[in-house]
Parts: structure tokens; C-alpha cells; sequence
């Protein structure tokens, strides 16, 4: 099957060979006669069919030739080198037999031509036939076969790209498995059982009204200590909490494209506020007073991304505050969006639970790491250091790329925001 040429290079193929014929004929031969200007239109005509219908122009132009030097027509070695080019870009665009038949009709028609001049002119009449059918026959064949080598180096480029790629994605695949197994097998089994144990001693307590139980949970009239409940219910719905998380990451680890974003996600932007809330609330039953100043309606601007890096930056910082200032400590906790849509997110303690001569302990833990590197995956910067007594977190997230800073989201809540599958894996 004949390519299909590409009509703009067939066009400037034709307008190229039709101006160097016109000069050969106007400058050089400068014929007199009809006869050759029509040998010359009919080559130029052929070579213009040969845009579409290369083998037949291939074939059509020796016989034009044999016939152009029987009447004695002076555009026979333009036609000669019309013949020439159409045998080489058969030869170029088309492998098989072709090719070697249509050098085989222009080597019999430069024969035909010295047809008179043998035997005594044999030699130079081999070699006028290899230099007019065979060069372009050999330089068209060593053209394509360079063209199908590189096509081929592509191809096994592109191969080896798909397969290193298939490679890193069974790699990162078997480590989220790992790492899922090991949350499935290990946090998760412990969390489950302490929420187990937990809801049991919440029912159980109740009913223990005299002896050991009574003595250490329950009121002087055997009633269970509201203390005591509300310490078991707490942590009853944090563990219950933590254990749907748990469970969540675990299938996301597992399988991402199981897990619709937009359907069911980690945290929409109307739901911050209600989740910082509650991580405020959280903090102030450990003992930890903490005041808050977020605006709420500036928090329905913030996309999903973002919010989660938001979210996950408070429960650290108050977590470590709660963990290291001490019970009564006192905590400020801000999160502010600028006119830009940057998140500027600070945490402050006193340290007012810690003995006096004790110094300010730093990250112990890999949570600082962890929140630096999520602030640094969204292009924002991170502080973290002593400030007196206390410990002091500042944070800047940059605002979304194409996000109008001075239009608010009007995603209603619950539906989140897209994000792209890579940032939702890095900022799980």
C-alpha cells in the first residue's frame, strides 16, 4: 500500500522541481521547439501525479524519457533527473519490490537511449545506468532504513519508559501495601481493642456499685462518677474516630482509585471550622486552655488541600502543647486567611504547666518533620522554636494556584474541592 503524502510537502515537492525544470529550460537548454516544451510539461505533469500516485509516475517518466530522446528533444536529462527524484522517493516512502522495478524500468530506458553506442560504449553505458537508477534506488533505501531505525529506537525508548514506569508503580503499590498491612495489623487491631475495652467499661461501670470498682470510679451512693463517664465517653468517640480514619488510610494505601475523592473526602472546605472546633474542644479536656480566633466565613475560601494541611497542623501544634506546656498551660491558637488567599496558622503556649527550671523540651517525635514537609509540599514555609517559657508554631500556606483572592469558594458544604491524586497521596 502506497503512504499517503502529506498535501503541503507535496505541494512544495512540485512548485520546487517545476521552478529548477523552468530554469534548466529558460537558462541552460533554452529550446526552441514545441515538441520540447510539451516533453516538458508532460514531466512536470507526472511528477505532479506522482504526489499521489508515486509507483505509476515512477513508471510513466523512463517511457517519457525513451520517447522525449527519439524525437530529439532537448529536455531529456531534465527528464532524466525528474526520474531520478520519483525513484528515489518511491524508494524512500515505499519498501518491497516497487522500488527495484521502478530502477529497473529507468536502467532499460537509459539502455534504450544508448542502445546505438553498444557494444564498443558497454562499460560507460553500465555505469551511466548505475549512476541513473542505482544511486537512487540505494540512497532511498539507506534514507528509509535509517528512518525505521530510529523509528524502532523510539518505539523500544518508549517501551522501556512504560515498563520502568509499570515497575515504580508496583514498587510504590507493594510499599502502600506494606505500609497498610502493617496500620491494619498492628495500630489498627490495638485501636480497635482499646475502643472495644473502653465501651465495655462504660457499660460495666454503672452497675459497679460496691467494692474495688466503686471505690476508684463511682460516687458515695454507688452511682457511676460523671468524671469518670464523661473521661470513657470521650475517649470511646476519639478511638471510634480514629479508628474510621485508620480505616480509611488503610484502603486509600491500598487501592487510591478506590476511593472517590469528591464522593467521600478527607475533609471539605465547610467542614474545617467544625473540625478545628473540635480539635479545640479536644485539647481544652486535657487540660489545656485554649483560645481561639478563626473566622469561619474566611475558612470556606480554603481548598481541600490546603484544609487538610490546616487541620492537621493545629491538632499537632496543640497536641504538643498539651504534651510538653503541661496541664493549665494556656495556648493561642489563630487561623487567619490573607486578602492574597494565603493561611497564615499560629499556635502559641505558655508552658505554664512546666516546673520552673525545667527547659523548654523540643520535638521529640517525627511531627515536626511531618508538618514541615506538608507545609513544603504546598510551597509554604514552616517556624517552629522556644519563645520564653513556651513553645511557639507559625505556619504560611500560599494561596491555590488560580484561586481569585478576592472571591470567596462558594462550595457548599460537604463538597470538596479537586485536587490532584498525587498531592491527596503526599498529604495522607
Amino acid at each position: 500500500m502506497e503512504p499517503v503524502f502529506d498535501e503541503k510537502y507535496a505541494a512544495v515537492r512540485v512548485w520546487v522541481i517545476a521552478g529548477a525544470l523552468l530554469g534548466d529550460l529558460l537558462l541552460v537548454q533554452r529550446p526552441s521547439g514545441a515538441a520540447d516544451w510539451g516533453f516538458a510539461a508532460a514531466g512536470l505533469v507526472l511528477c505532479a501525479a506522482g504526489t499521489r500516485w508515486l509507483f505509476g509516475a515512477a513508471l510513466a517518466l523512463p517511457v517519457l524519457v525513451v520517447a522525449a530522446h527519439a524525437s530529439g528533444a532537448d529536455p531529456v536529462a531534465a527528464l532524466k533527473v525528474l526520474a531520478a527524484l520519483t525513484l528515489f522517493e518511491l524508494s524512500v516512502r515505499t519498501p518491497g519490490r516497487r522500488p527495484v522495478v521502478a530502477a529497473g524500468a529507468l536502467a532499460c530506458a537509459v539502455l534504450a537511449n544508448r542502445i546505438t553506442d553498444l557494444p564498443a560504449e558497454l562499460p560507460s553505458v553500465l555505469y551511466k545506468m548505475g549512476v541513473v537508477a542505482g544511486v537512487p534506488l540505494l540512497f532511498g533505501a539507506y534514507v528509509r532504513g535509517v528512518r525505521e531505525a530510529a523509528r524502532r529506537a523510539h518505539e523500544r525508548v518508549t517501551l522501556e519508559e512504560a515498563r520502568a514506569e509499570q515497575r515504580l508503580l508496583a514498587a510504590r503499590a507493594a510499599e502502600r501495601a506494606a505500609v497498610a498491612r502493617e496500620l491494619h495489623d498492628l495500630v489498627a487491631h490495638h485501636v480497635s481493642s482499646m475502643v472495644l475495652r473502653v465501651g465495655v467499661a462504660r457499660h460495666v461501670l454503672p452497675g459497679a456499685g460496691t467494692g474495688a470498682g466503686a471505690d476508684a470510679g463511682t460516687g458515695t451512693d454507688g452511682a457511676a462518677d460523671p468524671r469518670m463517664t464523661a473521661v470513657l465517653d470521650d475517649l470511646h468517640a476519639s478511638g471510634s474516630a480514629a479508628l474510621a480514619d485508620l480505616r480509611r488510610l488503610v484502603a486509600v494505601l491500598r487501592d487510591p482509585d478506590s476511593v472517590d475523592p469528591d464522593a467521600s473526602p478527607l475533609l471539605s472546605p465547610g467542614a474545617l471550622a467544625t473540625a478545628l472546633a473540635s480539635v479545640v474542644e479536644q485539647s481544652a479536656r486535657s487540660g489545656l486552655t485554649v483560645g481561639a480566633e478563626v473566622d469561619e466565613r474566611e475558612l470556606e475560601r480554603i481548598d481541600t488541600a490546603r484544609g487538610l494541611a490546616v487541620l492537621r497542623l493545629v491538632q499537632e501544634g496543640l497536641a504538643n502543647a498539651a504534651r510538653h506546656a503541661g496541664a493549665g498551660a494556656h495556648a493561642e491558637l489563630s487561623v487567619r486567611v490573607a486578602g492574597d488567599g494565603a493561611v497564615r496558622v499560629t499556635v502559641d503556649d505558655d508552658g505554664a504547666g512546666r516546673p520552673p527550671r525545667d527547659p523548654v523540651p523540643g520535638p521529640s517525635g517525627h511531627g515536626l518533620i511531618g508538618m514541615r514537609e506538608r507545609v513544603q509540599l504546598l510551597g509554604g514555609r514552616l517556624e517552629a522554636g522556644p519563645a520564653g517559657r513556651g513553645w511557639h508554631l507559625s505556619a504560611e500556606l500560599p494561596a491555590a494556584p488560580g484561586m481569585a483572592s478576592d472571591v470567596p469558594s462558594h462550595s457548599a458544604p460537604g463538597m470538596a474541592s479537586p485536587a490532584s491524586a498525587d498531592m491527596r497521596e503526599a498529604l495522607l
